[in-house]
């Protein structure tokens, strides 16, 4: 690859806190929380999916294609608070300076992250810069909708319209990837209630190898990658999932056709 790589998903769950502040419910607690914030969401919007500033992240999974060399991790120790997970997130892309992939991480996965950010006071120069500190970041940064550096390949394959965007489950397996496994977004909340934050967290890092195969085929597309650098590439996946022995890799690749 010409440059690294990250890919990047997040999970997250209703902020409760937050919900707590914003609705002045001090005292009250987060079952009764939850309830008046569902039914003020239901009664705006007509579902109970929390804006962006109303999520807390709960896992954030990558995949960092680097030189000769793949890895997919979540970040983070699964005790770590979200204030460290966001800004090793950033740290990453200020190491890196990577080309940020992700499916709808402009309509969703980036807002977030502005918002949690905001909150704990996180640090992140090179994200944000658009040519302060770097002449060359006016016309390519990470803020740019119709720039690469920042690549929401779901954005970018309904030609920006909205109206043509397509779930990644169903983009993966049209294209003989696995596509979600162990659960989807709606999922989430629960399993985090019930303490289930490892199973979170390999459901999220599924979805960013999903990604990265689909951003594959996508370079292939537009005639970045040859054929045979393609396959290459698909291979690198293969080899890494197979050195792993956690479960859902197992999983992943009995479900990659092909």
């Amino acid at each position: 690859m010409r440059e690294p790589v990250l890919v990047f998903d997040i999970e997250t769950v209703p902020d409760l806190d937050g919900g707590r502040r914003v609705l002045g419910l001090d005292g009250m607690g987060d079952d009764a929380v939850w309830t008046a914030m569902r039914t003020q969401r239901l009664a705006e919007r007509g579902n109970d999916f929390m804006p962006a500033h109303l999520q807390r992240i709960v896992a954030i999974s990558v995949v960092l294609r680097q030189g000769d060399g793949i890895r997919v991790w979540s970040i983070g120790d699964e005790d770590a608070t979200e204030g460290e997970l966001v800004q090793r997130f950033f740290d990453g892309v200020e190491k890196y300076r990577p080309v940020l992939v992700s499916w709808n991480g402009g309509g969703f996965d980036l807002p977030v992250l502005h918002y949690r950010a905001l909150i704990h006071g996180c640090i992140a120069p090179r994200y944000w810069d658009t040519g302060h500190f770097d002449r060359e970041a006016k016309w390519d940064n990470y803020l740019g909708r119709f720039q690469f550096r920042h690549t929401d390949l779901m954005d970018v394959l309904a030609l920006y319209t909205g109206r043509q965007n397509a779930p990644l489950n169903e983009i993966a397996l049209l294209l003989g990837f696995p596509g979600k496994l162990g659960m989807d977004g709606s999922k989430v909340f629960d399993a985090y209630r019930e303490g289930r934050l490892g199973e979170i967290r390999a459901y999220c890092e599924t979805d960013v190898v999903n990604t990265w195969l689909v951003y594959l085929r996508f370079e292939l597309m537009r005639g970045r990658l040859t054929p045979a650098q393609h396959q290459d590439e698909e291979q690198r996946v293969r080899d890494a999932l197979l050195a792993s022995d956690a479960p859902h890799w197992a999983e992943f690749l009995d479900g990659w056709a092909g």
